[in-house]
């Protein structure tokens, strides 16, 4: 069944945000100081593409200045706006895991430094 709903994912979407996350990190690399938060940028890209079967494990203290920082230099917008396409998602029950996704997402875009994707067992 996630094999199903990741090739929904990609899609409807999933696809392009990979690819914008994919160019912002690109972004991010270009000034010395920028790189952590780039290849931050590029965890949300893989995950992106395929988000189905896998599971955030996060770690806040392991670089805690770094999550305050991106968490103000907008992380928090970030995760609003998985918020709202998640409880979007969840409107029709079609869109339930689609949202969860995103709440996933929203979890992640908070404190991106520290956290790993997991494949989920099963």
């Amino acid at each position: 069944m996630k094999t199903i709903g990741n090739i929904l994912w990609f899609i409807l979407g999933g696809i392009e945000t990979a690819i914008m996350w994919f160019f912002l990190g690109l972004f991010w690399c270009i000034t010395i100081i920028g790189i952590p938060f780039g290849l931050q940028c590029f965890k949300f890209a893989k995950l992106a593409l395929w988000p189905m079967g896998r599971t955030i494990n996060t770690n806040f203290g392991k670089h805690a200045i770094m999550n305050i920082l991106w968490f103000i230099l907008g992380g928090f917008a970030l995760a609003i706006s998985y918020l709202f396409l998640g409880l979007v998602w969840c409107i029709t029950i079609i869109g339930i895991p689609f949202g969860l996704q995103s709440f996933k997402f929203a979890k992640l875009a908070c404190i991106p430094f520290g956290a790993e994707v997991v494949v989920a067992s099963k």
